[in-house]
């Protein structure tokens, strides 16, 4: 796609500049000009009184994707247990799978797998590709990137779903690079449209003010990244699918990286997904040492302790804890968000909960919009109160 100015139709009236969100276009000797930040909206052609700005759409050529079929997700491995993603991607894929007419499978790597790949079978997969080596016991990205590579040409899958943890994050934008797909990152909403059978992708943009839909409509795979704890774990019935064990290639598997050691920091250790408890503090404490309430709080209850990102960015916790669309997605039980006001990107990460408690001295804070219960009151009254009565 390009898009030019046709000088000897403009006139410098500055409406494309007006009309462009994205501050691509400026005016220079009275006459417009686009800047390398343009996205090709058309925005500034709608507006250009003149006809002066051209966009040229090239021609796509419509290829034969009809060697690709079924539904694949990517089963994520952690020191040896399946991540509950995993599982919530094969809930998700099985409607997808179901929609198309298709088979759902899952791909795994690692080290003695044999009771993993059952798990996914007892989960609803119809088959489990399963690479099971040594080599890979431990997540890297150069053999992770290459082996699903490889396994995608070989099988050519028409959706691969991936999750969006760390893991996931790292690889998947290389694999869609070798395969020369799109990549739609962060999703949390997936559907057949009924008509044309393609993907939709749904995820926050723009802050998450915004839902934007995306397809790829002219490559296979249609693949995605997808935040934990957005979907439904898939339920545990009687396997009926198979298992493929798949030798590695000859040549493959290696790592530009030697890997010597594996070093946990404490806090990372923290597993906010899978909590059933969280307690969150906010900007609202005022200090890091206030932390200390939210964690007694916690740990009276049986929980974990959360954060907003205005307490991240304060350095008053570690990154571990953050809720919200740049950190964990959440789906507790009970989530208890303690002086934390409600920002659209934290509320992106814990709306979900089944039982959402906001303390918070103002009324009109958008956490309330959200929360089951609202007390409204002191935190610093009202957490030891809480804590008095769960003692």
């Amino acid at each position: 796609m390009t898009i030019r100015v046709l000088e000897e139709k403009c006139n410098g009236c500055g409406l494309c500049v007006v009309s462009c969100l994205f501050d691509a276009i400026e005016i220079i000797a009275q006459k417009a000009e686009i800047k390398d930040n343009c996205n090709f909206c058309g925005a500034c052609v709608d507006a250009c009184p003149k006809e002066a700005i051209l966009l040229e759409k090239k021609e796509v050529i419509k290829k034969d994707l009809s060697a690709y079929k079924g539904v694949w997700i990517f089963a994520e491995n952690r020191n040896g247990k399946l991540a509950k993603v995993s599982f919530e991607l094969l809930g998700e894929g099985k409607k997808l799978a179901t929609s198309l007419g298709e088979n759902l499978s899952a791909v795994l790597f690692g080290e003695q797998t044999e009771n993993n790949c059952q798990e996914l079978l007892k989960r609803g997969a119809d088959t489990v590709y399963v690479m099971d080596e040594p080599a890979l016991k431990n997540f890297q990205d150069d053999p992770y990137v290459e082996l699903l590579t490889y396994l995608v040409n070989q099988y050519k899958p028409e959706i691969l779903l991936i999750p969006a943890t760390s893991q996931g994050r790292s690889f998947a934008p290389r694999v869609a690079a070798r395969l020369q797909t799109g990549l739609t990152a962060d999703c949390t909403g997936l559907e057949i449209e009924e008509k044309t059978k393609l993907l939709y992708q749904t995820r926050p943009t723009f802050g998450g003010n915004l839902m934007a839909t995306i397809i790829c409509e002219n490559e296979r795979p249609q693949m995605s990244t997808v935040r934990p704890k957005i979907f439904t774990e898939a339920e545990v019935q009687s396997p009926k699918g198979k298992i493929i064990n798949i030798p590695l290639p000859q040549n493959s598997g290696e790592s530009r990286i030697n890997l010597m050691e594996i070093l946990k920091n404490k806090e990372e250790n923290i597993d906010l997904a899978d909590s059933d408890i969280i307690v969150s503090g906010g900007r609202g404490l005022g200090e890091a040492k206030k932390f200390s309430l939210v964690s007694d709080l916690a740990k009276v209850l049986g929980g974990v302790v959360g954060a907003s990102r205005a307490a991240v960015d304060a350095d008053w916790i570690h990154y571990a804890h953050q809720v919200g669309q740049t950190g964990k997605t959440v789906r507790p039980h009970l989530y208890i968000a303690c002086g934390i006001s409600g920002a659209v990107q934290h509320l992106a990460g814990m709306q979900t909960s089944e039982v959402i408690v906001a303390i918070n001295k103002d009324p009109e804070a958008p956490i309330f919009k959200v929360a089951n219960y609202g007390i409204v009151g002191d935190l610093f009254e009202v957490i030891p109160a809480l804590i008095k009565k769960f003692s």
